[in-house]
This record gives structure tokens, C-alpha cells and sequence, in this order.
């Protein structure tokens, strides 16, 4: 099933990409059914917190009629940043699957590990590398085609 959700999140990426945006999506999955999808939109909503996993969260929760995102999983084509990954501990996600890790910003182990920290009353488990590749290679064609220009 991680594949399934994970090429979901792939196609949330693109459309962020066909806009210019940093190519990142999200979805979150309760009890294997698809309830909030999320892609990157800082640039077109002027705003820094719009990355593709805040915007998933807040669908959840509009969806799920509360704040507490229990038994669910949100999947996720890059690592989530420190913001991202505060959201997911504070949102009480149950587990997270990742594309591909972010050796710059990742708060998920990458850099730090946010969403695991012992100090934190809730952590998320964490299942790495779903659809890797195709995770990196939508950021790399992203960033050369941005260099070109």
C-alpha cells in the first residue's frame, strides 16, 4: 500500500511543479482511505508556511473535525523540514513514509529528528525511502531547469 499512497504524493509533487512551486507533496491516509492531499504553495500564496504537509494537515483536520490526527499515516515525497515535522508531532501523526531524505533541511533524522525526539510526548514512526528515486529525480529536474533559466 506505501507505493499506492507514495505515487499519490508523486502526482501532488507535479502539480506544485507545474506551477513553479518546489516540487513537494503530501497525502494523509485514515484507515486506508485518502482524506487531505497537499503540494507546495509558498510562492503562488506569498506565504512560508504553505509547504505541502501543512496544507495536508489542515485538510485532515477540517476533514476529521479536530486537530488530533490519530491513525493516520501522511506521505511525503521529500523529509519535512523542522516546521513541518513540529506539525506532524503536534497533529499526533502516527506514522510518516518519505520519499527521499533532505541532506539540507530534513527534521526527520536527515538533520535532526523532530518527529522521534524522546522529549516530545507524541513520535511518529517513520518508514523511509518509498519511491525514492522517483522523489529525487522530480527535485533534480526541478532545480536544473530553475538553474537554466
Amino acid at each position: 500500500m506505501d507505493e499506492y499512497f507514495m505515487k499519490i504524493a508523486i502526482d501532488e509533487a507535479y502539480k506544485a511543479y507545474s506551477i513553479g512551486e518546489v516540487p513537494v507533496g503530501a497525502i494523509i491516509v485514515n484507515n486506508h482511505k485518502i482524506i487531505a492531499t497537499g503540494y507546495n504553495m509558498r510562492e503562488i500564496l506569498r506565504d512560508p508556511t504553505a509547504h505541502a504537509e501543512i496544507i495536508a494537515i489542515k485538510k485532515a483536520s477540517e476533514f476529521l473535525g479536530g486537530w488530533r490526527l490519530i491513525d493516520c499515516t501522511m506521505y511525503v515525497t521529500l523529509e519535512p523540514c523542522a516546521m513541518c515535522a513540529g506539525a506532524i508531532v503536534n497533529s499526533r501523526i502516527e506514522r510518516v513514509v518519505i520519499g527521499a531524505k533532505d541532506p539540507k533541511m530534513g527534521a526527520c533524522g536527515s538533520i535532526i529528528n523532530i518527529i522521534q525526539n524522546q522529549s516530545f510526548n507524541h513520535r511518529a514512526d517513520i518508514t523511509w525511502g518509498v519511491m525514492e528515486k522517483e522523489s529525487s529525480e522530480i527535485m533534480k529536474d526541478f532545480f536544473r531547469k530553475l538553474r537554466e533559466k
